[in-house]
């Protein structure tokens, strides 16, 4: 028997291994992952970005998360020298209407305790010469990685210190029982004194199968990316944001230094038909019938319709997208946009209709089970771990 399994082989759930297993040296752990790697849904298709806590909602679990995040993913980049670059993020804003909101935004991160500079629309020009705004904020402390590298890194350390990775088992069911519980999988079964689950994409599932209503059900959105063709690499010196519509969900496209020296221009949000629905002609029966059967689900599309639809019309047009980029950034053409992979973002929406904002745990007295962790997860893996290894030491000092 093993005294802790972890379901997830993203960076959340190598994280939490990594420092379970340095909270707990002597206790026998597995980690459980469907894929044939690491980091092979939301942590290898992403922006990249180390995130500073701009957005977030002060004394929220993300901003508050975030901001540890951004230092301890330096540090740890740092100790397994993984290349990383703090050049910065930009928020541009294009008109009035967007300057209004850049100012709740420089409230905010006044808030959350960041660091950060008023442009001129002079002043941004001196920056980014290629880019076009009325003003701008400059956030310094973010930056670009490769989240698959630093996921890899913490999988290696965990092994490193005696852990045990299981490749290629996705979980089929679970039982929770009064001294364990029994995690089955495509390819065994294992008894286990305490459980974690990172499921990600399948975090619902995961929480159903232990017998518990998880009050969410993950609607997948995918983020289209395009990349820059190679005589734009040098387009810009930093993170190019828009300044977000408060009234939307996602932040909106923008122009992002990726760590291998090329630019992404992303991502979109559209509803995915699968919930790992890489590509427009990805579909699952399952997942659709899922979506179209909670109340939740079709109220938020119900809710967002419009701008769904126009989300929607810029995926099937590159044009449309181009247009969006070109608000900030004019000088870009369409022959400039390349195909670049999307990646799926799993969102959790509430029976209610709402978008659930922040993270969210599910628990039992023997699991912890992570049920939304949304951007910037990857930035704050390292924190929520810790965050989950506490939680973990109240049910085993609990249960003595």
């Amino acid at each position: 028997m093993y005294d802790f399994i972890i379901i997830g082989g993203g960076i959340l759930g190598m994280s939490t291994a990594m420092q379970l297993k340095r909270a707990y040296p002597d206790k026998r752990m597995l980690l459980l992952e469907k894929e044939s790697g690491p980091g092979r849904h939301q942590t290898g298709h992403n922006s990249g970005v180390i995130h500073a806590g701009v957005y977030y909602t002060p004394g929220s679990l993300k901003a508050k998360f975030c901001l540890e995040g951004n230092r301890a993913t330096r540090a740890f980049c740092d100790e397994h020298e993984i290349p990383y670059d703090c050049c910065g993020k930009l928020l541009v804003a294009t008109n009035v209407l967007e300057v209004e909101r850049m100012k709740a935004l420089w409230d905010r991160t006044e808030a959350n305790g960041l660091e950060r500079e008023w442009l001129t629309a002079e002043q941004l020009a001196e920056r980014e010469p290629n880019i076009t705004g009325v003003g701008a904020i400059f956030v310094p402390s973010s930056g670009i990685v490769d989240y698959s590298r630093v996921a890899q890194a913490m999988a290696a350390e965990f092994e490193r210190m005696g852990g045990v990775i299981e490749y290629g088992q996705a979980v089929t069911a679970l039982e929770e029982r009064r001294q364990e519980v029994v995690v089955a999988t495509t390819g065994g079964t294992w008894p286990t004194r305490y459980l974690v689950t990172c499921a990600g994409l399948m975090a619902d599932r995961v929480i159903r199968m232990l017998g518990q209503s998880p009050g969410f059900t993950i609607c997948p959105f995918r983020g289209e990316y395009y990349r820059l063709s190679s005589q734009h690499d040098q387009i810009v010196n930093h993170l190019i944001y828009p300044i977000p519509d408060p009234s939307m969900p996602f932040l909106g496209v923008h122009l992002t230094r990726m760590i291998d020296g090329s630019v992404t221009l992303g991502p979109n949000a559209v509803l995915a038909l699968a919930r790992e629905g890489y590509r427009r002609r990805d579909i699952s029966p399952r997942d659709l019938v899922g979506m179209a059967t909670h109340l939740g689900v079709l109220k938020v599309l119900w809710r967002h319709m419009k701008p769904g639809m126009r989300e929607m019309k810029n995926s099937l047009s590159r044009r449309g997208y181009l247009d969006e980029v070109r608000k900030y950034c004019p000088s870009l053409m369409l022959e400039d946009l390349e195909p670049w992979p999307a990646g799926v973002r799993a969102q959790a929406v509430s029976r209610d209709g709402r978008l659930v904002d922040d993270f969210l745990f599910v628990n039992t007295p023997r699991t912890v089970n992570v049920g939304n962790a949304p951007s910037p997860a990857a930035t704050s893996a390292i924190p929520i771990g810790a965050h989950i290894v506490g939680k973990v030491r109240e049910q085993v000092e609990g249960q003595v």
